[in-house]
């Protein structure tokens, strides 16, 4: 490939409460970026109730009659505010999974409130809270749903200080199982401060991102030097290490590392010292309040090196194609994206990267019942659902203290990365699953009425496994032992 580059922005949110997403070179959010509401509809209404019968085109697994009752789980997730698109996303792909396990269509635009999905003889009570992307509000929520609701579960949290906030306060002190997602801090299975028996995870995180990122540069590419960029705060640091490490182990010199606040504009200079030092590809953990600054610089200059990184939500597409098209022109080419040296890019999922009889099913019905194909927080979630599903029928009951004993090293049969493709590794029950990479180009007819941006990832390049792509028991970084 020639001289490349690397630029990473991972995650669905920093420890600080910052939203960040996967992927990177310029695809991240925060609070201030993007006003959030492309996901479609407010979701006011809470009484839909999704039933046995025809939709989702898919065979249901585990809906077993010898299991009834029903599963009461508290939904956190900001449903309201300029993110809501995380949340509508997180509480989509978990009603998606469990439609998926009932052979049916999802629950339309269900928002705050309760909804029930039956799934066989079982039903899923699922009382919906808006966390307002706030930890306060998610601790405040989380309380009232144990005390008062008397939950079997809880699943949720887009801000990864929301999920730490409700895993320190409420799971541990409660007892409840928790499944969380799509926070993606790597924090939450990786730190014996937030890990537990209690706590799962199917969703993607920050490590997986800069690890498969990292891999595929280190292996796929003839990269040997890395100059690594990072904000000077949680988020930013976390990918630069993460990167560091797997870089570093895979023989590739890390020949400078700088720390910037966010919004920070002055890239010339910046990017002049990475060329000047004989980087051939730089790494950049940053939000969107940064990334369009640095793309416009990087777009506009003539550097050596080329930018990897990470496809992350509609909303940072959206931001990423139109600083594209302002510097590129007016539309994009497939030929002005390959020019620009920006990717391939890594990726959690996105619509388009699994061909499985699965995901076939879940694109059609998510895209029908919501109006935009799945986007990268979906399939976790989706996943998260099907995996408490299938805990049920496994361990024939419905508390929840059963539901997360069979949870526990379970390997997932029906997720949109295919049969099997997710399972939990029981040293800190987070899900490992398949990454793939892909590069960017202009977004299709096809699509055009249902990705709003007008960049998408193509055809997927290259995939790294779920062993190699999560942090390993025995590593340094991992500091969770169940």
């Amino acid at each position: 490939m020639g001289v490349a580059g690397a630029a990473a922005l991972a995650g669905c949110s920093d420890s600080d409460g910052t939203p960040t997403e996967g992927g990177g070179g310029g695809n991240g959010d925060d609070a201030n970026g993007g006003d959030g509401n492309d996901g479609g509809g407010d979701g006011s209404d809470g009484g839909d109730t999704a039933t046995d019968g025809s939709g989702m085109n898919g065979t249901a697994t585990g809906t077993a009659s010898s299991v009834s009752g029903e599963v009461t789980i508290g939904v956190l997730q900001p449903m309201s505010g300029n993110l809501s698109y995380y949340g509508q996303q997180g509480l989509w792909g978990f009603l998606s999974g469990l439609a998926y396990k009932a052979g049916a269509d999802p629950a339309g635009m269900v928002g705050t409130g309760e909804t029930t999905v039956t799934v066989g003889d079982v039903d899923y009570r699922l009382l919906v809270r808006d966390t307002e992307f706030l930890a306060d509000s998610a601790q405040s929520a989380a309380t009232s749903l144990v005390r008062d609701d008397d939950v079997d579960m809880l699943f949720g949290c887009s801000s990864s200080s929301a999920a730490e906030r409700v895993i320190g306060q409420v799971v541990t002190q409660a007892q409840v199982p928790f499944v969380a997602g799509p926070a993606a801090s790597a924090a939450i299975t990786s730190s014996g401060d937030y890990c537990s028996d209690l706590v799962f995870r199917a969703s993607e995180n920050t490590a997986m991102d800069a690890r498969s990122g990292g891999r595929y540069v280190a292996n796929e590419t003839d990269v040997s030097r890395v100059f690594l960029f990072g904000a000077d705060y949680s988020f930013g640091r976390a990918v630069v290490n993460n990167y560091e490490s797997v870089l570093q182990n895979n023989g590739v010199e890390i020949v400078g590392k700088r720390f910037v606040e966010q919004g920070y504009a002055e890239w010339d200079g910046l990017l002049d010292n990475a060329e000047e030092a004989g980087a051939e590809g730089i790494v950049g953990g940053f939000t969107v309040t940064t990334l369009p600054n640095l793309f416009s610089s990087f777009l506009s200059g003539d550097y050596s090196y080329r930018a990897f990184g990470g496809f992350a939500t509609q909303i940072t597409n959206q931001v990423v194609g139109n600083t594209m098209e302002s510097v590129l022109g007016s539309p994009l080419t497939a030929e002005k994206i390959e020019n620009s040296q920006l990717g391939p890019f890594t990726t959690r999922y996105h619509w388009n990267q699994y061909d499985n009889e699965i995901n076939d099913a879940f694109v059609d019905s998510y895209t029908n019942t919501y109006e935009v194909v799945p986007d990268l927080f979906t399939s976790g979630t989706f996943t998260a659902a099907s995996a408490v599903h299938q805990a049920v029928q496994t361990s024939g009951s419905t508390e929840g203290a059963d539901i997360a004993g069979a949870m526990k090293g379970m390997t997932v049969a029906d997720t949109p990365k295919g049969e099997d493709g997710y399972t939990f590794q029981e040293y800190n029950n987070q899900a490992r699953s398949e990454m793939t990479v892909a590069s960017p180009v202009p977004t299709s007819d096809e699509y055009a009425d249902s990705w709003g941006a007008s960049i998408m990832p193509g055809e997927p390049q290259a995939r790294i496994s779920g062993d190699n792509a999560t942090i390993p028991a025995d590593s340094p970084d991992m500091n969770c032992s169940l």
